[in-house]
């Protein structure tokens, strides 16, 4: 018995709605940017890359290759919504940065800047800890971020209040590791 088509689809198939970003769009705009920050930073002694969240990991490695300038990475991990769905707007550092960032010059990388509340919370934060500049690139950017005035310096992609994943962003720690961003059906997480 010959298989269906439906049962050769990759797993997620029936879960995306549309993909909005392809991997080659994101590979384009991931150089680009990096061409920008090379230029903006070129003259220093590098960046510290601070990436947000599990999210981060895939434009950060991208970015990272991609740029020129000698560079360190670090990770946090803030949280403003313990196990609701929605920001409670009290942010708590789950984990901070190991690296003294004093003088640094330093770039944080998003995957996608929503609310921006709990990013607007982190550039009041950082610089208590006199950094020589903080600077913000996220590959993707929504309305709402638009709204609370978030400086995010480089943006890769202006994208439609939908629930989008992929390239990093997921729902329920699924869809990470998909190489483009697309749109979830509402199906998917309306009951969750």
């Amino acid at each position: 018995m010959t298989p269906s088509a439906e049962q050769n689809a990759p797993w997620y198939d029936a879960d995306i709605e549309r993909v909005i970003l392809s991997s080659d769009q994101i590979a384009e705009k991931t150089a680009e940017l990096a061409k920008q920050i090379d230029a903006d930073y070129a003259g220093t002694d590098g960046l510290l890359l601070v990436g947000l969240f599990k999210g981060a990991v895939m434009f950060m490695a991208d970015l990272a290759r991609a740029l020129t300038l000698p560079l360190e990475m670090e990770f946090m991990d803030l949280s403003s919504y313990g196990s609701k769905a929605t920001s409670s707007g009290v942010v708590r550092v789950l984990k901070d940065l190991d690296t003294d960032i004093k003088d640094r010059h330093v770039l944080v990388v998003e995957d996608i800047v929503d609310s921006g509340l709990t990013l607007s919370w982190l550039l009041k934060y950082l610089p208590s800890r006199h950094p020589a500049s903080v600077e913000v690139v996220s590959m993707v950017r929504k309305p709402k971020a638009l709204e609370s005035n978030v400086p995010v310096k480089y943006v890769g992609f202006d994208v439609p209040d939908e629930f989008v994943v992929g390239y990093g962003m997921d729902f329920a720690e699924r869809y990470r590791e998909l190489p483009f961003v697309g749109v979830l059906k509402p199906r998917v997480y309306e009951n969750a």
